[in-house]
């Protein structure tokens, strides 16, 4: 997900240097969405993986 975030503000950054202002700001909303997404879920998996914590081995 967080490549899709990273290809996305490419795609913003060279529409920004060619001049097109429409599709550079919606890629750069589809990324800073998509990169919140991403940490949302990085901290929630973080979070569970603290709480389960490592189980003892059989």
């Amino acid at each position: 997900m967080l490549g899709w975030a990273l290809l996305f503000f490419i795609i913003a950054i060279v529409a920004a240097v060619l001049g097109f202002g429409g599709i550079a700001g919606a890629a750069s909303s589809i990324a800073q969405v998509i990169f919140f997404i991403f940490i949302v879920l990085l901290v929630i998996s973080l979070i569970a993986n603290a709480v389960r914590g490592r189980g003892p081995k059989a």
